[in-house]
């Protein structure tokens, strides 16, 4: 299948941060700007690239700046970075991050293990950051990424109530988007269709992406469930790669190639070319090697007479 279209869905490339700050190895910075360089060729159309952390929390990501530099030379890709805090959100703007996403979870237990914070005060930081954006770049879109949206291995179960009650909190306070994440792999799709479609009642068209999770099996299922009540945005990582450090048992993002065929076979656009797909997945290796790679659809290929 050929697609002729603009591209229907934006699938959200979080390998660079997500993935590779969820292994033990430290991918060096050659390798890195290779496989950016290699996902952009590919199509990908918006990357998070880095994590604006200490150094000595995650050395994995202590070549944010210059990583953040060298992704803004392709066009047509927009580059994104995670900032914890107002001090990441400072130095992601000084690097040039053209997109910020924050973490706040609608756990209580999972908000002190990850950001050492609890979520009230978590909103009360993105205020602080969205005035630190007024000021330096107005025009970088803020992006909140609810994590533990669908269930904490920390605390259990979370009250949809508690996540719609966070997403207006946030959504009054002035941000860009809002996305629902499964960050313990404990979503299910009727839980996803009933809480997106809630989202969307709540807070309109700053309902944001879909970051799921392949814990239990379910990660193409929830994509789904999500994108059939309007989601067009999806996060996925490149072989799977990732994970939550601060989640026990949080392993396995979906596979971007997995998505990137279940979506095309729909017949719903990507505007990713396979072939280019297959090359970054090489340059991953590359740079990882011994790293398990996952995903079902690069193993036994496309079927007979099919292109993407």
């Amino acid at each position: 299948m050929t697609s002729i279209h603009a591209p229907e869905v934006l699938i959200s490339e979080v390998g660079p941060r997500d993935g590779l700050q969820s292994v033990k190895a430290t991918m060096p910075t050659a390798d890195k700007l290779r496989w950016i360089d290699a996902l952009a060729a590919a199509g990908l159309r918006e990357i998070e690239v880095a994590s604006f952390v200490p150094a000595k929390l995650l050395p994995q990501m202590a070549d944010a700046d210059r990583v953040v530099q060298h992704a803004l030379r392709h066009t047509g890709v927009r580059v994104m970075a995670l900032v914890p805090n107002l001090r990441g959100a400072q130095a992601a703007l000084m690097a040039g991050a053209q997109k910020l996403t924050l973490p706040v979870s609608a756990s209580a237990a999972h908000s002190m293990a990850n950001v050492r914070k609890t979520p009230e005060a978590m909103v009360e930081e993105v205020k602080a950051v969205l005035r630190l954006r007024d000021e330096m770049a107005p025009g970088v879109p803020v992006e909140i990424g609810m994590s533990t949206a669908f269930g904490c291995t920390l605390q259990g179960s979370v009250p949809e109530d508690d996540v719609l009650r966070l997403a207006v909190w946030l959504a009054q306070a002035g941000v860009d988007e809002i996305g629902l994440s499964d960050t313990t792999g404990m979503g299910n799709p009727a839980q996803v269709r009933r809480l997106f479609k809630r989202m969307f009642q709540e807070i309109g068209s700053l309902t944001g992406s879909a970051h799921m999770h392949n814990t239990r099996g379910l990660g193409l299922a929830n994509c789904l469930a999500a994108h059939e009540v309007g989601v067009r945005t999806f996060d996925s990582s490149l072989g799977g790669l990732g994970g939550c450090p601060y989640a026990p048992g949080a392993s396995g993002n979906v596979v971007t190639e997995d998505l990137v065929f279940m979506l095309e076979a729909m017949g719903v656009s990507t505007g990713i070319d396979w072939s280019l797909l297959m090359a970054a997945r090489e340059s991953l290796r590359t740079g990882l090697p011994g790293e398990p790679l996952y995903g079902m659809t690069p193993e036994v290929g496309l079927p007979k007479g099919w292109s993407i």
